[in-house]
């Protein structure tokens, strides 16, 4: 199985459209165009199919997380969780 698989099969599982995918990138930082964005969801015969690099996955994956689940909670070094700690 592809990245260009499991993006495939995560986009339809999630109900993502290429706007829904834009934002999820962005979240991340990571900036992709609608057009770039297609190239991976075309048929591999294509002219323009392209493929789905780890670093595009794992950033999408990492998006996705935010996404859903929100950012993750700042931790606070305070006094009193060290002394909870030992």
């Amino acid at each position: 199985m592809t990245n260009n698989d499991i993006f495939k099969k995560l986009r339809v599982a999630h109900k993502l459209r290429d706007e829904d995918i834009v934002k999820i990138l962005a979240l991340v930082d990571f900036r992709i165009s609608k057009s770039e964005l297609n190239a991976f969801f075309r048929k591999e015969d294509h002219p323009k199919y392209m493929e789905c690099g780890d670093q595009i996955l794992r950033n999408f994956l990492n998006g996705l997380i935010i996404h859903l689940r929100g950012p993750m909670p700042k931790k606070e070094n305070t006094d009193k969780q060290k002394k909870s700690n030992n």
